[in-house]
């Protein structure tokens, strides 16, 4: 138990936070706008925390199922970490666009910040990186059909009719996972995994022999810590929006917070992979959990907007929906002949770093 508990030191502490933040939420919120803004970035320190361990858990269920199963529960993971944040963000009333910006942050984050990112080191290091091209022409039309059903055509959709949109959308979402999830785990499951040639293995240290994992464990600490992040993420809401408030911050700070929040340990798991010359597990998670994003927090969304009766701005503007065309294009390009390099790295590593500007502009 001791044992445990210390490797939970982190999520331990993100517990603590929660215990001090709701009993000095009333002072957060009436201290000024800097202490409240303070108090919702320190937050965001321990929800970072927490969803780190939440990854940890889910990266030791991964290890045991292997791939293709792994890289999906790592996604998942994140997406309900996500999911979890937006929902309590948007039950205190939060900006219309939030869930339509966070989703877009999260898939540039995911795309040109993660892939990006790690195709430039690993080609640094390694040069050209081989992985199933299957999978990644898989991925990118089935991203650009989910954003664009549910965040380009909503556009040309009349107010009067938006609750009919919607339910269709959430008709069509998890129809693609459904079929998504069939491909994955089922008879093509070989789209999403690649098999690393032998000489690459022998030149590796051996490894020590795993530890056993206890599913039930790892399985109870996520759900445990999931719980935690929401408990947070109900005060960090209040705070951030309290300690933003007139600073002339554009509103899509806010997303690009709460997708860097569910990113952040994939981030972590895909560079050490692009630095291990496993290329197939960096776009597994980096287009997995694009489209994961966007095929699982839409129809979750969605509903919560049919059931309150309040729908979200979920039509992307046109510098979001020429920035997300471009990704998906240089992508299909990038991703279409099994390797990667350094080159195509950069290039959607420039996308990153032009999405960021746009958005400091307010764009």
């Amino acid at each position: 138990m001791l044992s445990i508990l210390k490797q939970e030191s982190f999520l331990l502490l993100a517990v603590i936070a929660a215990c001090v933040a709701y009993p000095l939420e009333h002072w957060l919120l009436h201290s000024g706008q800097i202490v409240a803004l303070v108090g919702g970035l320190v937050i965001i320190a321990f929800i970072v925390a927490a969803s780190m361990r939440v990854a940890h858990q889910a990266e030791l269920l991964a290890e045991k199922v292997g791939d293709p199963y792994g890289t999906m529960i790592l996604t998942l993971a994140a997406v309900l970490v996500e999911v979890v944040i937006l929902a309590i963000m948007m039950s205190n009333e939060a900006s219309p666009t939030l869930v339509r910006d966070t989703i877009y942050s999260a898939v540039m984050l995911d795309i040109n910040g993660i892939l990006g990112l790690a195709a430039l080191m690993g080609g640094i290091k390694h040069g050209e990186q081989s992985y199933n091209d299957d999978s990644a022409r898989s991925y990118s039309v089935m991203i650009l059909t989910a954003m664009g059903v549910s965040m380009v055509v909503p556009e040309f959709i009349p107010e009067a009719n938006w609750k009919i949109y919607s339910a269709f959308t959430i008709g069509a979402m998890v129809v693609l996972y459904a079929l998504f999830l069939r491909m994955q785990v089922g008879p093509h499951s070989y789209f999403f995994s690649y098999s690393y040639p032998d000489k690459r293995r022998k030149k590796e240290p051996v490894e020590e022999e795993p530890k056993p994992v206890s599913l039930a464990l790892s399985i109870g600490i996520l759900v445990f810590g999931v719980v935690v992040i929401g408990a947070l993420a109900e005060v960090m809401s209040k705070t951030l929006d309290l300690g933003l408030e007139g600073t002339g911050a554009p509103p899509v700070i806010t997303a690009i917070l709460v997708a860097a929040i569910s990113a952040a340990p994939e981030i972590l798991t895909a560079l050490r992979a692009a630095l291990a010359n496993r290329m197939q597990s960096v776009v597994n998670i980096a287009m997995g959990a694009s489209l994961s994003t966007v095929i699982l927090t839409v129809p979750v969304m969605e509903a919560m907007a049919l059931y309150t009766g309040q729908p979200f701005q979920m039509a992307m503007t046109p510098v979001q929906t020429v920035m997300i065309f471009l990704t998906l294009i240089v992508s299909a390009i990038n991703l279409n002949d099994g390797e990667t390099n350094a080159i195509e790295g950069m290039t959607h590593f420039v996308l990153f770093a032009t999405f960021i500007m746009l958005s400091l502009l307010g764009l």
